[in-house]
């Protein structure tokens, strides 16, 4: 009787400190771990406990991880804005214009079914069909635009935009398919009955209306490939290495963890700043159905 009072009356502690205990050790502890490091100094052959700056200073000042940090910004942008204009669209025509409810999840299940496949697989098919013995050099070679295999489709930015873009849309389409389902039919058809066309009705009522479903998508999207680290790999080369492999590379061949912290710290509060950033402008935005 006993245990069961006791249970009763702490049952909402015991509930919620289960998840809080796992925030602590496997989020705020690596966090605060990572931070501290960031302010150590690396010595020969390992580093030595300090605080001081020198880390964050070099990233800042030094061009090369400069230039880095500016092309992951470049490629996640670049993917977030191409998974949009083809999620968008998509979602559109799902929502308003399929009447079939069956073809309707066929496609929808089409595109959130590549989830459920391994991601070093669905990166890696990228690789063997832009590769030079792929299937797009079969292709230009078999209709006579091409004589000989040709190396430009890979290991560069445009295949890491085209990889990412194929892996990360299903995180655009969903949020944009969300708020275009909840908005009401009746929105339309009183906008219809005001005169306005179908391309007026897009841009003053579905538009602003599923503003948080694109802001939601984009944000995850950009957030996702901020941070990759496969792609780059197998299909970026030289010219499309990422901060993530910057930051692999210190923890690994490298050996110096507090640069590689300080690495991590600057991305950690680039992608809080935007999700800040982005749930500001959704909330300033907001509208309620």
């Amino acid at each position: 009787m006993m245990s069961q009072a006791f249970f009763a009356r702490h049952a909402g502690k015991l509930v919620l400190g289960i998840p809080i205990l796992w925030i602590i050790l496997f989020m705020l502890v690596p966090y605060g771990v990572l931070l501290t490091y960031s302010f150590w100094l690396k010595k020969y052959p390992l580093f030595v406990p300090a605080f001081q700056f020198g880390n964050y200073w070099t990233l800042l000042s030094d061009p090369q991880y400069i230039k880095v940090l500016l092309r992951t910004l470049k490629i996640a942008a670049l993917v977030s804005a191409a998974s949009l204009l083809l999620a968008y669209p998509f979602a559109y025509y799902l929502v308003f214009r399929l009447k079939n409810t069956t073809m309707r999840l066929i496609l929808f299940m089409a595109v959130i079914a590549p989830l459920w496949i391994s991601y070093l697989l669905r990166a890696y098919v990228w690789k063997t069909i832009l590769g030079t013995e792929g299937i797009l050099n079969s292709f230009l070679m078999s209709i006579g635009m091409i004589d000989e295999p040709s190396g430009i489709f890979l290991y560069n930015q445009f295949a890491m935009v085209l990889t990412l873009t194929y892996i990360f849309i299903p995180f655009m389409v969903m949020p944009i398919y969300t708020a275009l389902e909840k908005i009401p039919p009746s929105f339309s058809e009183a906008s219809a009955d005001l005169g306005m066309s179908d391309f007026q009705t897009f841009l003053k009522v579905t538009l602003p209306l599923s503003m948080p479903g694109v802001v939601a998508g984009f944000t995850m999207t950009f957030c996702l490939s901020f941070g990759d680290f496969i792609a780059p790999f197998l299909v970026g080369g030289p010219d499309g290495q990422m901060v993530a492999n910057v930051m692999a590379s210190q923890f690994g061949s490298a050996l110096n963890w507090p640069l590689g912290s300080a690495l991590a710290v600057v991305m950690l509060i680039i992608v809080l700043s935007i999700i800040s950033l982005s749930d500001w402008f959704e909330q300033s935005g907001k509208v309620e159905l």
